[in-house]
């Protein structure tokens, strides 16, 4: 299956779990929720449904939508890693 690693993501903060926590409670590590986050990682239908369950939504909810192409999630990342001051930026002559 392919989650919506961006969905799962905020409805995992909105409910105040943290990665690590939230992860135990699937009973998957924590670096595989990450991946599954990022959307680096499909996930097996029994993770799903627990993390559909922990999050009190449906499988539907947290899946992605098979229409939305890789260059958009990918550009999508790009501007918040941008946002988030995590490129290069120039130095700034003193």
């Amino acid at each position: 299956m392919q989650p919506d690693g961006q969905a799962i993501r905020r409805q995992r903060e909105h409910r105040g779990y943290g990665l690590r926590r939230f992860a135990t409670a699937v009973g998957i590590s924590h670096t595989h929720l990450s991946r599954i986050e990022r959307e680096q990682r499909g996930a097996q239908p029994e993770v799903m449904a627990g993390i559909a369950e922990l999050l009190g939504c449906r499988i539907s909810d947290i899946e992605r939508d098979p229409t939305r192409s890789n260059d958009e999630r990918d550009e999508h990342r790009l501007a918040v890693h941008d946002d988030e001051g995590t490129r290069e930026r120039p130095a700034h002559d003193a």
